[in-house]
């Protein structure tokens, strides 16, 4: 999947990306957010999205409440 031709699907990832030129910083949002939803159980994945999480507590949040009012 190429993240730069994939749109956030949370508000949340949204507002970050504007905040931020850096490609990798894309991916990384991008990635954090489709793993927020679909949640794969591959261990490279999961240590990747774990790293990103830590990094941004605040916007974990605000993507799992987003997408807990989504269901």
């Amino acid at each position: 999947m190429d993240d730069f031709l994939r749109q956030p699907a949370t508000r949340a990832v949204s507002l970050a990306l504007r905040e931020t030129q850096d490609p990798r910083a894309w991916s990384d949002l991008l990635f954090l957010e489709a793993w927020e939803m679909h949640r794969p159980s591959n261990l490279g994945a999961t240590l990747r999205a774990n790293q990103i999480r830590r990094a941004n507590p605040a916007l974990i949040a605000e993507i799992e409440r987003e997408l807990r009012a989504a269901h």
